[in-house]
């Protein structure tokens, strides 16, 4: 995703323009006739770009450096993004939204269990490495001496948090390019902390879901003007907690990811 205009009172001409997102995407072409197929990582792809779309458009601030995605912290920018992947592991919402390509018949319960205990799979070992990454990008760049070797740094952090240590060989930084080349420098941790806040903003509608087990009307209302509608005009956490009433919690994310039960 990305924009193409922010929403913008323009001081020269008094107008209000409106915002364009756009979402450029990769998906497999037909094969043999059939029709153009998307694999459940291709949806959750979809679905989490159309969030960073959602977060775009759906802004109403008029200052264009703060609209939309604009201005937004990188600890929150992935907020509406993975919000909109937990849809993607709904029984609900998969039943309706799948089919056969050959009899139309929706996602069986039994493959869709399946799924969900494959996406859950070692979640704590996943979550691990993610921790392991973000501490080192962090110390890396606050008490490192560049002009010594960083390994050092990296097995200082192994040995703190890895409960299965790389062998001695293994040299992971040197092809860490989210750091070095794609803008996560300092800030790799937003991966992880985007998906404690997502969560905890999913869990509250379900924790206000009807009898029925769909959405709460005033909870969606609450999340598109806390959330959507703020932009980068106020501090992310503010929006949050304007959303929640209190500051995020760990709680939903250890759940969704099947390292504690609902309680």
């Amino acid at each position: 995703m990305d924009d193409v205009r922010s929403r913008w009172l323009r001081p020269d001409s008094g107008q209000l323009q409106t915002p364009v997102a756009q979402l450029v995407c990769n998906f497999a072409e037909s094969v043999g006739g059939k029709p153009a197929l998307l694999t459940h990582d291709d949806v959750t792809t979809l679905f989490h770009e159309f969030g960073h779309g959602l977060h775009h458009l759906l802004t109403q601030v008029n200052e264009r450096d703060v609209s939309g995605i604009s201005g937004v912290e990188w600890d929150a920018v992935e907020l509406p993004s993975q919000f909109m992947e937990n849809f993607c592991w709904e029984w609900d919402v998969l039943r309706h939204m799948t089919a056969h390509v050959d009899t139309g018949e929706p996602l069986p319960r039994a493959l869709f269990d399946k799924m969900l205990a494959a996406k859950n799979f070692q979640s704590g070992m996943q979550t691990l490495r993610q921790i392991e990454f973000s501490l080192f990008d962090m110390l890396l760049h606050s008490e490192h001496d560049p002009s010594q070797d960083f390994q050092p740094l990296l097995q200082q952090v192994r040995d703190e948090v890895a409960v299965l240590q790389p062998p001695a060989w293994s040299r992971t930084a040197n092809t860490f390019s989210h750091i070095f080349a794609g803008g996560y420098a300092a800030g790799y941790y937003s991966y992880k902390w985007a998906e404690v806040l997502s969560a905890d903003a999913y869990a509250a509608f379900e924790e206000t879901a009807g009898a029925d087990g769909l959405p709460n009307r005033d909870t969606g209302k609450r999340y598109l003007q806390t959330i959507l509608e703020m932009g980068g005009s106020r501090p992310a956490m503010a929006s949050f907690k304007a959303f929640r009433g209190r500051e995020p919690q760990l709680d939903a994310l250890l759940r969704h990811q099947g390292m504690a039960t609902p309680g």
